[in-house]
């Protein structure tokens, strides 16, 4: 007899159908209130979230694993699933299980994937930072042309640049995108090409990547008939972009976000920033990971969450175009001497929502009653905003952004006749539409709500008219709503004129009870009274959201302007809180900054109470032969470090079009910021310390051009005295002879000081230390002139090291330098000839503190004016007994 074959049920072989279309993800399958995973699903979600796994049912005469969510509390689950490298796909029920009955009684209730959900396609606030953009980007190479093309979905932003494939990882680090599409014929080697990317790379077909189905899907989605309006795009560039659409069509399953038409960048038009001068420089993120300690966190003072997205991308693309960085900064001149105006507009912004991101939930149909709000409120400010300020004295940035903030008098006027002030989160809780503003809606809540007062006010019409005042309405669970007599008025409303109205339905002893063509209506209202409310509710949202939609490009531009009113504002608040000046910006090459201060040091100091930043000058003035660079010396801990960041810093914010942190500053357009400091290794790839510090400064040399920034601290440490010594000195000389650079060169090796007698455009400067019983006071300031040693062991001492140790050290380089001075042979012919190096030292005794020995109490008993010479004789004998000498 053959063996029965496994049997599997209409529910899960529905699962293993949908299953099977999207491997790739965890598949949150929704069972009523719940969304349930199986087999393997259910293993990896249950260990990552760590919920119950447990099994329903059987599959091959196995259990399968399962375990379930609530669907109220999902979202905390995605985000839970997101970070932790996952993906998922949301089945919903498509039609609820009564609709499936009528098609069997043993139907599965149909359902289907809505949604996938990837890091870079969220868009619901719980999922997201609101002060940060969450890019999703692609990149196409098309022949020998390479483009990058990244949106936010949640904003609609969507951008594109050539991007040649050595630009790539600069533009990722700049733009730090979530989630990265490129085509699967070139993922295998995806991670050499782009090495640090650490975000989600997902692989899209090959005809994704198509330009020609590319051009159809932009002309779709935009409607129109040709790209050539919004750019001349390359075919690279239309291939990433088509790429990007292709891709929110298979996540969103058609139900595509509102767009923004594509803006092409300038590939010249920002500073160009590596990945490692970034995280360097701590531009965005501090090295610990967060956003405290960055930056960032030191300028935020917006009061909008447009307002943090755009000075978060201001940082990461500081502009190179001189007009607009004057533009910008004479905005926050005129808010800085508009202080009364300016606060007042700062007080409206802060009730600015973020209009953006309702509109992106708008057209995915993800949006709720309090998105509604969100865009009547921020339209509502935008019009006062606009009232207020006086367009014929404003500056051009303000008279450009003003006029987006008009024309929105309709749509405010609709949302506000039909949307409550505060409505619920969701749109199936109701109660959401104002009263008065349909006239159904409200006789259902009327109905709903006042059923009874409705039912007595019926019965006291019938009363009236029929003149029996003992005429009851009641309700019984059979009959339901019925009109109520005694068998003594019964004649008079079975006959005329009562006899058409009144219909009779049942007779018993004492009462005879009838019904009314209104009344049964009545009952049916009553009783379907609450959900036709809801249903009405929801008619009229998709009403408003249409309208919404349709005014979508326009109301995103209100917010972009919005953002830039609140930026500037916020960043004329920070030059007065922290007395920033306004930097004179021009296309030269000069670099003058005097009284530069490191943002975010001194707010730290502030913060611990500490003593205030020591503020320091740095000018950078060309050579003949065009470079210029300061060679920096002076011990550690003396803040080299901090000095060199702040200079960088300092450009950057000026480029951002900000006040900066100096008593004065002259910047000539920086092109590109390079900054090798810090040390760490990168194990994951076989790197040591020196070998990353190589490759960044090997970054640096074959690209800083003549116009870049470079700043560089210790190059050479990692390795022996004599390479790094080499290393650090033909590069200080290839900065100055081959990229003619701008730059800052911190070394401890201070034999190179002696390079400024050679090259034209070098200069030494150094930290200034004072000296105090062997230690070392740190003053904090720079000054011209050169260090001729590095106070390491001073150093050494203040870090705890054992006492042994630090007096060891003295005396290893006391040899050292005395015999360097006397032989004046090499430190290598030194080290051969001093025997504490030919055999292992004794360790020098530890020095331990004790109290005060006998000779010293002796002492203190002694009163010389009450001696007499033999007496003073006699205690000499004694001291030098208890001495030991």
């Amino acid at each position: 007899m053959a063996a029965e074959k496994p049997t599997v049920t209409p529910m899960m072989a529905q699962f293993l159908e949908i299953k099977s279309r999207h491997r790739d993800a965890l598949l949150f399958y929704r069972m009523g209130d719940f969304y349930e995973m199986f087999f393997d699903d259910a293993i990896a979600a249950s260990e990552a979230l760590d919920i119950a796994l447990t099994k329903r049912g059987k599959h091959d005469g196995d259990d399968i694993p399962m375990c379930g969510v609530p669907h109220h509390a999902a979202e905390g689950y995605f985000l839970t699933l997101i970070r932790k490298g996952f993906r998922v796909a949301v089945c919903e029920q498509l039609e609820s299980p009564a609709e499936a009955k009528k098609r069997g009684a043993k139907s599965v209730v149909k359902r289907d994937v809505v949604r996938l959900v990837t890091p870079g396609t969220l868009t619901e606030d719980s999922l997201l930072e609101a002060r940060r953009h969450n890019f999703l980007a692609a990149y196409a190479e098309v022949r020998d042309d390479g483009a990058l093309a990244w949106i936010d979905i949640s904003t609609g932003a969507f951008h594109v640049m050539p991007c040649p494939l050595v630009r790539l990882a600069p533009e990722l680090a700049r733009l730090n995108p979530s989630e990265l599409i490129v085509s699967e014929a070139n993922i295998s080697n995806w991670a050499e090409l782009v090495p640090d990317f650490e975000a989600a790379t997902t692989p899209l077909s090959r005809s994704s990547f198509d330009s020609t189905s590319a051009t159809k899907r932009l002309q779709e989605l935009f409607g129109v008939s040709s790209l050539d309006a919004f750019a001349p795009f390359g075919l690279a560039e239309i291939s990433a972009m088509g790429a990007i659409v292709d891709y929110l069509e298979i996540t969103q399953k058609g139900k595509l976000p509102l767009v923004r038409p594509p803006l092409r960048e300038n590939v010249g038009g920002a500073m160009q920033i590596d990945a490692a001068t970034r995280r360097n420089l701590e531009i965005t993120h501090a090295l610990s990971g967060g956003r405290e300690g960055s930056l960032i966190a030191a300028m935020d003072r917006t009061v909008t969450a447009a307002g943090g997205r755009l000075l978060e991308r201001r940082l990461s693309s500081p502009s190179r175009d001189v007009n607009l960085i004057q533009t910008r900064l004479d905005a926050i001149e005129f808010t800085l001497t508009n202080k009364q105006q300016s606060g007042t507009l700062r007080d409206m912004l802060r009730k600015v929502p973020d209009m953006e991101r309702s509109l992106s939930r708008l057209g995915l149909d993800r949006a709720g009653p309090r998105d509604l709000t969100a865009i009547r409120n921020g339209l509502s400010q935008a019009r006062t905003i606009e009232q207020t300020l006086n367009s014929s004295q404003v500056p051009t940035l303000f008279q450009q952004n003003m006029a987006l903030l008009q024309g929105h008098d309709a749509i405010i006027d609709l949302l506000d006749a039909a949307v409550i002030s505060e409505p619920p989160l969701l749109s199936r809780d109701g109660g959401f539409i104002a009263q008065g503003y349909d006239e159904e809606l409200d006789e259902c809540r009327k109905l709903r709500d006042q059923g009874r007062s409705v039912i007595a006010s019926l019965q006291a019409q019938y009363a009236q008219t029929t003149g029996i005042q003992s005429l009851k309405v009641k309700h019984n669970n059979v009959l339901g709503y019925f009109i109520e007599t005694t068998a003594t008025h019964a004649e008079k409303m079975l006959s005329a004129p009562h006899s058409e109205t009144f219909i009779h339905r049942q007779t018993t002893a004492n009462q005879v009870r009838f019904t009314t063509l209104e009344l049964s209506e009545l009952e049916t209202k009553i009783h379907n009274a609450g959900g036709r409310a809801l249903e009405i509710e929801k008619r009229i949202f998709e009403v408003l959201k249409t309208e919404i939609i349709k005014e979508a490009p326009r109301i995103a531009e209100a917010s972009k302007a919005l953002a830039e009113f609140d930026l500037t504002t916020a960043l004329a608040d920070l030059a007065v809180g922290e007395n920033w000046v306004r930097p004179m910006v021009d296309s030269g090459r000069s670099f003058d900054i005097q009284g530069g201060r490191h943002p975010v040091v001194e707010r730290a100091l502030r913060k611990q109470g500490q003593s205030q930043f020591v503020a320091n000058d740095c000018r950078l003035t060309d050579g003949k032969d065009g470079a210029a660079i300061w060679l920096l010396t002076g011990p550690n801990m003396a803040g080299k470090s901090t000095f060199l960041r702040q200079n960088a810093l300092i450009a950057l914010i000026a480029q951002m079009g900000s006040f900066v942190p100096a008593t004065s500053a002259h910047i000539g357009i920086v092109s590109q910021l390079f900054s090798r400091v810090g040390a760490s290794d990168d194990l994951a790839r076989g790197r040591s310390t020196f070998m990353v510090e190589m490759v960044e400064t090997a970054a640096i040399l074959n690209q800083a051009d003549d116009r870049a920034l470079v700043i560089l601290d210790e190059i050479g440490r990692g390795t022996a005295t004599y390479d790094g010594l080499s290393i650090a000195w033909a590069t200080l000389e290839h900065l100055h002879d081959v990229n003619k650079s701008r730059a800052l060169f911190a070394t401890h090796y201070h034999e190179m000081t002696a390079l400024s007698d050679k090259l034209s455009g070098a200069d030494n400067a150094t930290v200034a230390v004072k000296e105090w019983e062997g230690d070392v006071i740190f003053l904090h300031e720079v000054i011209k002139g050169k260090a001729d040693r590095s106070y390491g062991v001073q150093v050494a001492k203040l870090a705890g090291l054992p006492a042994a140790v630090v007096e060891r050290a003295r005396i290893v380089l006391d040899a050292l330098e005395k015999g360097d001075s006397k032989t004046k042979t090499s430190p290598k012919a030194i080290i051969d000839d001093l025997p504490l190096f030919s055999a292992t030292p004794t360790p020098m005794p530890l020095q331990v503190e004790k109290g005060p020995s006998a000779s010293d109490e002796k002492l203190a008993e002694i009163l010389p004016d009450e001696l007499t010479p033999r007496e003073a004789l006699q205690l000499l004998y004694e001291l030098k007994a208890l001495s030991g000498v």
